[in-house]
């Protein structure tokens, strides 16, 4: 009996032994992360190359108006909008188009592929009144996060000896931020 008491003691001393060594506690950490960089919408698009700015439709004329104006508009018809990243300063460049200086009356110009051109501008007020130049720029407020939307206009001045046909032009912009 002597014995069997010493081995209940030393199994129950065991068992003991081993649930004091499971007892113990680990702390620790999981690091989280996320980096954001700043970025830009343009009508809604996140793209940053061959991004679609908008069209300045002059609309159907004749071979002789005098002049003709037009809004940039997005892709449905609403004006041009950016939205950036908090704390951003977007600065939309607008660059050179595929016929600028081509004709007299305007910095820029519109063809029709054969050698004929229609003069015209971008201005940045709806009275036409100041032009916005080859390489101009238009400074957004701060973002706080919110769309913005730029307001750009155009317009066409007709001449003599104007073919019939569809003309057009390509300008490039440049959004930075």
């Amino acid at each position: 009996m002597k014995y069997r008491n010493i081995r209940v003691a030393l199994f129950a001393g065991g068992l003991l032994f081993a649930s004091m060594a499971q007892a113990g506690t680990v702390t620790g950490r999981i690091n989280s992360s996320l980096v954001l960089i700043s970025s830009c919408q343009v009508n809604g698009s996140t793209a940053s190359t061959n991004v679609n700015f908008g069209a300045l439709n002059f609309g159907t004329q004749t071979a002789l108006f005098t002049q003709a104006g037009a809004q940039v508009l997005a892709g449905g018809g609403g004006t041009m909008s950016i939205l950036c990243s908090n704390g951003a300063i977007p600065v939309m460049r607008i660059q050179a188009g595929s016929n600028d200086g081509q004709s007299s009356g305007g910095t820029r110009a519109l063809s029709n592929g054969a050698g004929s051109f229609v003069p015209y501008d971008i201005y940045t007020d709806s009275g036409l009144s100041t032009v916005l130049p080859i390489n101009g720029t238009i400074t957004l407020p701060t973002s706080t996060g919110a769309a913005q939307t730029i307001n750009l206009y155009g317009k066409a001045v007709g001449k003599a000896g104007l073919t019939p046909g569809t003309y057009t032009d390509s300008i490039l912009v440049e959004l930075s931020f």
